[in-house]
This record gives structure tokens, C-alpha cells and sequence, in this order.
């Protein structure tokens, strides 16, 4: 009978016991549910994450490609309650010996994610993310392969086309000019997309193209500007990050001591707007936006939830409005200005145009004009 009894006993209590687990975990579940986008649920690391950058040349206040990415980190931080020195950080590069002293570092502090802005990191970035296979790296408008590196990369050839005839439709004097910063595989894909779109409006238009050999160089970006205006070039696209400041500062020293003169400067990477005013006057047509924010925003959220993708290339476009054409300036972007490039987008986004994205393939287009 006690025997029975102790049976009788113990079974309720195994049964009481496997209800309160499936409570147990119907509350987990629950919460885990509560959990915020992008947020890892397992084992607490949602926390602990955290995500750095190492700038290029030029700074995290070039008004322009550092500057969008570190706009973008820190819309990533605000999504998760972090700030700096409280889950992200910036390292700057004054000089290229800084790369991989600054990559270093930020692993040894211990981020979880570190993103090199530029295609000048990827030597160190292959470098770092080989020594260090447990840390997620991210390298921005460049391909490393490597396991543990996601490759940001863009469609600039398409957003700098639709500049081009943006630039083709303004020009009074049908000259413009391109303004590149190092002569490279990147910055040719701005100036063949530019060049496409220009003579795909007006085949006869003259376009002076000229590098600077830095990213950084505001003087040089000035004393270019300078000629190419003296030579009658009234519009000038820069693709040239902080050497492209000089490139604005002579549009604009021009429109001060000739308000009646129309000169004008397209931006790259962010809306540079504001860096064309000059008094009532605004020296900016447009600026072909590049979303480096989003994408850096956006990858750091995969990393945070779990799904980062090693090894894979992200390209990122017009379908995405990761590019896009700054219609800021309503004066000068007039309504036909604008209805063209939207139609001209039309035409790329259905494979009517493929934009050329290298100088051999600029010259097949232009000459099949």
C-alpha cells in the first residue's frame, strides 16, 4: 500500500514538474520574440556586441565617403541604444602606414565587427582577417576573399551616368569636367558612367577628365577646379572624397566675385548641397548619392543577428536607393532636368541601357551612339 501510494506520489510530482518547464519554455520563447530587429537571442551576446571602422585618407569628416559611413554606424548605434567608445568606434587614417596598426587595434579591443572604408584597406584587411579568422570584417568598395569578409560593394557607374545627363542638360558651354581621386578600377566606373551619360544626350559635348592622386589633396582638387573653369568648363563632377573640398571651394570663390556667373559642381557619395552655398547662391547641381550608410548599417545588423555573409560580395544600387541623384537644388535641378534622368533610370532599370563601367567599355558605347 506504501509502495503504491509513494508510485502515486512521485508521478505527480514528475507531472507538476513537466508542466512548469513547458512554461518554463513558453516564457523564453516569449522574449526572445520581444527581441528588437537585427538583435542576437542566444546567450545573452546581443550585448556584448559591438562594431568599428578604419577610415581612408581624408578623415571621418570628409564630407563625403568616410563621413557617410561613419553616418551610418552611428545610425546603427542609435538603433541599439550604443554610442561611441560604448560599442562603436572610428579609426583614423592620417597616411596608408596607418592601416594595419589601426585594423589591429580594434580587434585587440575587441570588436566584433570591423569595416575598412575604401579599396585602399584591402592589402590589410586580407592581412588582419587571416591573422584573426574569429572577428567578422567588412571591406567597402573593394572583393577580399576571405571567409570572414563581407565585400561592399556598388552600382556608381549607374547614379554617375545619370549625373552626366544631369550635367549634359545644364552645360551652356558644352565643356564639362570629372575630377577623379587615385586613377583606379573604382574611380573609373564614376568617370565611364559620367562620360555615357553626357554623350548619351549631346555626342558633341567636350569632357576634360583629370585625377588627382589622392583622396585628400583639397589643394590639388582647387588648382584643377581652377583651369578647367579658366578653360570654359561650366560643370565639374568630383569623385574624389576630401580632394573634391577644393574642387567647391574655387566654384564657389568664382560665384562670389561673379554672382552672375554660372558655374557649378555635382557632388559624389552624399548630398553636398550644403557645401556648394555661398551666400544666396548655391554652386551645387546635384550630387550623385551613394548610400554607404545603409550598407554599412545593414551589414551590421546581419553580423549583430547571426547571418553576416562571409565571403560573399553585396552589391548594392539603384533597386535598393543605396544610389540616387540629390535633387536639393530645385532651381537648377529644373522639372525637365529631372523628368530626363528619371526617365534615363527607367531605361537602366529595364536593361534598355548597360551603363559602362570601365574606359574600354565607355569607348564601345560612345562610338555605338
Amino acid at each position: 500500500m506504501k509502495s503504491r501510494r509513494f508510485i502515486l506520489l512521485f508521478a505527480l510530482i514528475l507531472t507538476i514538474g513537466m508542466v512548469l518547464a513547458a512554461c518554463g519554455s513558453s516564457d523564453s520563447g516569449d522574449k526572445n520574440n520581444d527581441k528588437k530587429s537585427g538583435e542576437k537571442v542566444d546567450n545573452g551576446e546581443a550585448a556584448d556586441f559591438s562594431a568599428a571602422m578604419v577610415t581612408d585618407i581624408g578623415g571621418v569628416d570628409d564630407k563625403s565617403f568616410n563621413q557617410s559611413a561613419w553616418e551610418g554606424l552611428q545610425a546603427w548605434a542609435d538603433e541599439h541604444g550604443l554610442a561611441k567608445g560604448k560599442g562603436i568606434d572610428y579609426a583614423q587614417s592620417n597616411d596608408q602606414s596607418d592601416y594595419m596598426p589601426n585594423l589591429t587595434r580594434l580587434v585587440k579591443q575587441d570588436y566584433k565587427l570591423i569595416f575598412g572604408i575604401g579599396f585602399n584597406l584591402k592589402e590589410g584587411i586580407t592581412k588582419v582577417a587571416k591573422q584573426y579568422p574569429d572577428t567578422h570584417f567588412s571591406i567597402v568598395d573593394d572583393v577580399v576573399e576571405q571567409p570572414n569578409v563581407a565585400s561592399v560593394t556598388f552600382k556608381e557607374h549607374e547614379g554617375s551616368f545619370l549625373v552626366g545627363v544631369a550635367a549634359a542638360m545644364k552645360t551652356k558651354t558644352n565643356k564639362v569636367g570629372f575630377v577623379g581621386g587615385v586613377d583606379s578600377p573604382l574611380i573609373n566606373k564614376f568617370e565611364s558612367g559620367f562620360i555615357a551619360g553626357v554623350k548619351s544626350i549631346n555626342p558633341d559635348i567636350d569632357i576634360d577628365v583629370q585625377y588627382a592622386e589622392s583622396f585628400g589633396a583639397a589643394d590639388k582638387g582647387k588648382l584643377i577646379a581652377t583651369n578647367m573653369y579658366n578653360n570654359g568648363i561650366d560643370v565639374i563632377y568630383h569623385s574624389s572624397g576630401g580632394t573634391g573640398n577644393g574642387v567647391f571651394a574655387q566654384a564657389k570663390d568664382i560665384k562670389q566675385n561673379d554672382p552672375d556667373k554660372e558655374i557649378w559642381v555635382i557632388g559624389v557619395d552624399r548630398d553636398q548641397h550644403e557645401e556648394g552655398q555661398i551666400g544666396d547662391n548655391n554652386v551645387t547641381l546635384t550630387s550623385m548619392v551613394k548610400r554607404v550608410d545603409i550598407a554599412v548599417q545593414d551589414l551590421a545588423n546581419k553580423s549583430m543577428s547571426g547571418d553576416f555573409p562571409g565571403g560573399e560580395i553585396l552589391e548594392y544600387g539603384l533597386e535598393d536607393d543605396a544610389i540616387s541623384v540629390a535633387t536639393t537644388n530645385e532651381e537648377a535641378m529644373t522639372d525637365e532636368i529631372v523628368e530626363a534622368v528619371n526617365e534615363w533610370k527607367e531605361k537602366i532599370a529595364n536593361g534598355e541601357i548597360d551603363v559602362p563601367k570601365t574606359r574600354e567599355e565607355t569607348k564601345e558605347f560612345v562610338d555605338a551612339l
